[in-house]
């Protein structure tokens, strides 16, 4: 079998465990990209949760101040076709945390969403990275959701993978480009 092909799509996919650095790394590739960034936030705050206050704290701090930043907890699909013209860059971050917001949707329901998501990433003429978390990777979890949320993910970053002109796999602060090294599975 030969290298995989690349996509000529202008999206780009950064995957990878808890805390191995996608988010940086996401965010090093937007800097480069030499458009307007728009960081496409999709956490909901939560004034009573502590830490996940200082997690979205963290996020922002870093982000250089000519970066606009839209919310987009639920309408993720909504903002890319809103925010993405040919003159942006669309950092979204993350597929995980949109998946969770949405999980109480019925199967048929997700699977709309996950559609019009797909159609809006090949449909946008901005540059767009999105920043996915790999879940499976551990114990299979012991609740219904916990494996609801984990085989959603998964099968939306396996969708995503082959329509993104990069796949970059972090992981203990390295950078692998998988859609140019791997082979895909078909």
């Amino acid at each position: 079998m030969g290298r995989a092909q690349r996509n000529p799509s202008n999206a780009i996919l950064v995957t990878g465990p808890a805390r191995s650095g996608k988010s940086e790394w996401a965010e090093r590739l937007a800097r480069d990209c030499a458009r307007a960034v728009v960081y496409v936030a999709t956490a909901l705050e939560n004034p009573d949760d502590a830490d996940w206050s200082a997690r979205i704290e963290a996020h922002r701090c870093r982000r250089p101040p000519e970066w606009s930043t839209v919310c987009a907890p639920t309408e993720l699909e909504i903002a890319i076709a809103t925010h993405g013209d040919d003159t942006a860059c669309l950092l979204v971050d993350s597929l995980g945390t949109w998946v969770a917001n949405l999980i109480e949707l019925d199967d048929s329901a997700w699977q709309a969403r996950a559609e019009r998501l797909l159609d809006s990433v090949a449909q946008t003429p901005a540059q767009i990275i999105l920043v996915a978390e790999e879940t499976a990777w551990g114990v299979i979890p012991a609740y219904p959701i916990g494996r609801l949320f984990r085989d959603r993910l998964g099968a939306l970053i396996r969708l995503l993978g082959p329509r993104c002109s990069a796949v970059y796999l972090v992981t203990g602060g390295y950078a692998i480009d998988l859609a140019r090294l791997g082979v895909p599975v078909e």
